[in-house]
């Protein structure tokens, strides 16, 4: 795979400091597999812009070892309409950067900077893109299959996680060492719940939420009070993981299962901040900042205040509301129980639970997901409804999620790679098997289990089905109603 470095990558390679453990993992794996690498000229002009002349001297003999993405395009008007005009050069070079992945020059980029990684959800580029961190994980997983040896998350109260441990210091940091201390002294008493991740009894990883129903009182404006949940603490220090992402999961489901429509969180943003551009990218928006210490105030609602929105503008912002009108496409998709308990693994219970989840790494705990099928449609779309039927033993249709991505079919080892990205589950074996016969690729957001299972009876007796599916089946939108109903899908959750 051809594999491009930003310029924020290159320096620290050629920092004379020691490398960060998890950079140098990161290169090994990926000169133990014979990947390419490559700068783009734009990063050289970075450098070139440095005052230090010295330095910049140094620097630059030491890139120039590195080969150059050879003839890359200049961005063109439909890109720059996408991510606006350069408010300098090192936001022009930002964008060449973004146009030469565009334009699938290289399959990867690997990069820290922050403004590049919020250009790529506007460009749909984000499951191409990764830190040092994220790529690490991506790589160690793709060639060797890690099952880490670890505590399961837990759900436990407030006392019986011991603050003092080093992960909570960059809590205390932000908020004062006794202010945090008082706080959470409160959470005590109050006798609150929350959940971990914890390796050999260190937390990693730690959610807490609050039921609220008062006034946010921010600078501009006031937030009505309503029933809501505050995510009063989330905080992720397993670099490269999900666990961000699945924690987002279970806070919304907490939300549904107890009637709340509106969830928020405060957060102090910091240089290279991950959380901020998680939560924008499910719907979270910022709405001002406390009156009381300026802290930033983000928000998220789960029922749509006007169906005027596109269909994927719906499922991302009001995530996991989606459009199911009689214009969008509803399709039955067979899979195999081994690969429904890969991309679904906490369906067992059929209800969100902490336990369910042994692995903490693999993108089936996320929310955007990847599936492979032999079977192809050329009818699949964007903005679509998929139902997965799950065959073999529970023969029911158990899933429903949107296609947030072209489907792509590919018989090319490397592009298959390059279009799962970031969603794999798949060991380097198993996606060389899958690329050896033409393969489907649907990339989707999991929106919800049916929390009424439809087995193959229902669907035929109902007319939802004529038979077992062997295939991707189109079902029309009479069919589809029957389904809903049957399935008991909420419609507070769906757009007409």
């Amino acid at each position: 795979m051809k594999l491009l470095y930003d310029t924020n990558i290159l320096i620290h390679i050629q920092d004379p400091k020691e490398l960060s453990p998890n950079l140098q993992a990161l290169l090994t794996i990926i000169r133990e597999h014979d990947h390419q690498e490559f700068i783009h000229p734009a990063s050289l002009k970075d450098i070139e812009n440095d005052n230090n002349d010295e330095r910049k001297k140094i620097t630059l003999s030491k890139l120039r070892g590195y080969p150059l993405l050879p003839s890359p395009p200049i961005p063109d008007e439909e890109f720059t309409s996408l991510v606006g005009i350069p408010e300098n050069s090192h936001d022009q070079n930002d964008n060449e950067i973004l146009f030469s992945l565009m334009k699938n020059l290289v399959d990867f980029l690997i990069t820290e900077d922050r403004g590049i990684v919020k250009k790529t959800n506007l460009l749909n580029l984000d499951d191409r893109v990764f830190s040092i961190d994220s790529a690490l994980n991506y790589f160690t997983d793709l060639y060797r299959r890690f099952f880490p040896n670890h505590s399961l998350l837990r759900k436990c109260y407030a006392h019986e996680v011991d603050i003092n441990q080093p992960f909570f210091d960059s809590l205390k940091s932000d908020y004062g060492d006794v202010d945090f201390k008082k706080w959470y002294e409160k959470c005590i008493k109050e006798g609150r719940e929350c959940y971990t991740y914890e390796v050999d009894r260190e937390v990693k990883a730690f959610l807490m939420l609050k039921e609220e129903d008062e006034v946010i009182e921010t600078y501009t404006h006031p937030i009505p009070a309503t029933k809501r949940v505050k995510i009063a603490t989330l905080k992720v220090d397993f670099p490269g993981s999900k666990i961000g992402e699945l924690f987002l999961k279970m806070a919304f489901q907490y939300c549904i299962n107890n009637q709340i429509f509106e969830i928020y969180l405060t957060h102090f943003e910091a240089e290279d901040d991950t959380l901020t551009y998680l939560i924008e990218n499910f719907g979270f928006e910022k709405v001002g900042e406390l009156e009381k210490n300026n802290e930033p105030v983000y928000l998220k609602k789960f029922i749509p205040e006007t169906t005027e929105l596109q269909l994927l503008e719906i499922a991302r912002k009001y995530y996991p509301c989606f459009k199911d009108s009689e214009s969008v496409n509803k399709f039955v998709i067979p899979i195999r129980p081994e690969y429904h308990d890969i991309l679904f693994p906490e369906y067992k219970r059929r209800q969100m639970k902490l336990t369910d989840y042994f692995e903490i790494n693999i993108p089936g705990n996320a929310i955007k997901k990847a599936y492979l099928s032999s079977r192809f449609s050329s009818r699949l779309k964007l903005g679509d409804i998929i139902l997965f039927y799950r065959s073999r033993d529970q023969k029911a249709i158990t899933s429903l999620g949107i296609i947030d991505q072209e489907p792509v079919r590919t018989s090319n080892l490397d592009e298959l790679k390059r279009i799962v990205g970031k969603r794999s589950v798949y060991s380097e074996e198993e996606l060389e098997e899958w690329a050896e016969k033409s393969v489907f690729v649907i990339r989707f957001r999991h929106h919800l289990y049916l929390p009424n299972p439809l087995n193959l009876r229902y669907l035929i007796e109902n007319g939802i089905l004529n038979g077992v599916p062997q295939s991707i089946t189109e079902i029309n939108h009479e069919r589809y109603l029957i389904l809903k109903n049957g399935g008991k899908l909420d419609e507070r959750f769906t757009v007409n």
